[in-house]
């Protein structure tokens, strides 16, 4: 496994970062999440990535009990605030009471005095930004996280958040991105932004959630229990990796893995990874088995024939308009 540094930052982590979103407290119970993370722990992947929405907390409870007995200075726990986790109106949000409140959730649920990293998981445009900026320097002061970083914010917003926190002499570090040879909305803002003022991308859904394993072929079946099947066990086919040119051009990716001597799970983790900006690619797994095929994916360098092959292939299904950034939230 290869590490790298977190932005600007002097910590160091695995350049492929074991997430729990949709599997820990949903798909797989506690033996199987606790087998996971020690087949990631096996493979010298040290960060892991979470938050206190998913699974409505329960995912966090399954990482730290998960964890247990692992020293804590080996490892690099990163966590969120945003969405809700529970029914009061203030049980979401970055207002100062939710992220107060939040973290002290999050810390107690992950068994542990602090965080690595704990980010706003999506832009609150409800609360002042100055507001949440400087609850997030509180905590940092108070030692209960470590860094600060953001998920999904658009060039402008991580902009204005960088400001206000040198202002109260803390550092953005990181931003937590969508980022796939599918999807490249960042390259041409938010990355060069990023490069200047010293954020690192922690990327979630190398794989394009699942399609660009190549599981998914038109007029095929659906592969069983996959999150784009549907009650009939047929494809869903309204999202936006699952269009019939999509799923055909990925198909046509599946030489080019071979000749590279890798899946077609690792050849797409390593495109992430390609990547200068990248600090980390999320992997998730339901078997540890998968996490050994992702972390062949570490210290790959793939050579720029191989990546324009790839530019080839899937030319016009890539999407890279900057403005389609997702917040996934009302912007006003």
């Amino acid at each position: 496994m290869e590490y790298r540094k977190l932005g600007s930052s002097g910590m160091y982590i695995s350049e492929l970062a074991y997430g729990n979103w949709v599997t820990h407290g949903e798909q797989i119970d506690q033996e199987a999440a606790s087998a996971c993370v020690k087949q990631a722990l096996d493979l010298g992947i040290t960060t892991f990535d979470t938050a206190d929405a998913y699974a409505g907390t329960k995912a966090e409870t399954a990482l730290g009990k998960a964890l247990e007995g692992i020293r804590r200075e080996g490892v690099e726990i990163f966590t969120k605030v945003y969405f809700p986790t529970g029914e009061g109106k203030n049980d979401r949000g970055l207002s100062r009471k939710h992220i107060m409140e939040s973290i002290n959730g999050s810390l107690k649920r992950l068994q542990t005095d602090y965080v690595d990293l704990y980010q706003a998981h999506r832009y609150d445009y409800e609360t002042p930004l100055e507001e949440t900026m400087q609850a997030f320097a509180d905590i940092v002061r108070a030692g209960k996280a470590l860094y600060i970083g953001v998920s999904e914010w658009t060039v402008e917003e991580i902009q204005a958040g960088a400001q206000l926190a040198r202002e109260l002499g803390i550092q953005l570090i990181s931003n937590q991105p969508q980022y796939n040879m599918l999807w490249r909305v960042i390259e041409p803002e938010v990355v060069p932004v990023s490069e200047e003022l010293g954020l690192g991308q922690i990327c979630w859904s190398p794989l394009a959630q699942g399609v660009l394993t190549g599981k998914y072929a038109p007029g095929q079946a659906a592969p069983e229990a996959s999150r784009f099947t549907d009650e009939d066990g047929k494809l869903k086919t309204e999202h936006k990796f699952m269009g019939e040119e999509v799923l055909t051009r990925v198909q046509d990716l599946r030489p080019i893995a071979e000749e590279a001597g890798l899946s077609m799970a690792a050849l797409a983790v390593a495109w992430v990874l390609q990547n200068s900006n990248v600090s980390a690619a999320i992997v998730g797994a339901s078997r540890p088995e998968q996490l050994v095929d992702s972390a062949t994916a570490s210290g790959v360098k793939l050579e720029q024939e191989v990546l324009d092959r790839i530019d080839d292939v899937l030319g016009a299904v890539v999407e890279r308009d900057p403005a389609k950034v997702e917040s996934f939230t009302a912007r006003p």
